[in-house]
């Protein structure tokens, strides 16, 4: 992100919806982490009041909590997703992307169009939701590692796809 000109702001994970605001970001990424997302309940209750606010990009454990965050539910996956080239289908370009995996949970698919969530990508090994959008609410996740690289750039639009979500956000916002 900083190699696009970005200023980061790096927030813990209990921090305070105020908090996060005060710093006026124009997007929020929502990283990794190890766990069970459902037992991280303070930021699920946080993403809930952000989302739709701005413009919010999930990886990994930040896939799974955003989803949560929207009403989906997750599970436990039979066989957890680690290491380098996981194949995973782009459902919007029909391209096979290589991936970088590190997850023992997966989002619920029914669970996610239910809420109106859109399936971007599948995981080619086992058909588990490996990416998701919700338009309307200027929310997109993936479950693998983009920054990790293995492609090694197969998945850089991502992050200029989250660009263009805060670019067109501020272009639009009104004077004040």
């Amino acid at each position: 992100m900083t190699g696009r000109g970005s200023t980061v702001r790096v927030v813990p994970w209990n921090s305070t919806v105020e908090k996060i605001l005060s710093s006026k970001p124009d997007g929020i990424l929502v990283g990794n982490g190890p766990g069970d997302p459902a037992a991280v309940t303070r930021t699920i209750d946080s993403l809930r009041q952000l989302i739709g606010r701005l413009p919010i990009f999930g990886i990994c454990l930040g896939h799974q909590l955003l989803a949560l965050a929207l009403g989906a539910k997750t599970y436990k996956l039979k066989f957890g997703h680690h290491g380098a080239n996981h194949p995973v289908l782009n459902v919007d370009t029909n391209k096979v992307e290589i991936t970088s995996q590190n997850h023992g949970f997966a989002v619920d698919v029914p669970s996610l169009e239910a809420i109106d969530g859109r399936v971007t990508h599948i995981n080619l090994y086992d058909k588990s939701l490996e990416g998701f959008a919700h338009s309307p609410k200027q929310v997109f996740a993936v479950q693998y590692h983009p920054e990790a690289a293995p492609g090694p750039h197969d998945s850089d639009y991502l992050f200029d796809q989250f660009f263009e979500l805060m670019q067109s956000r501020l272009r639009d916002a009104p004077n004040s």
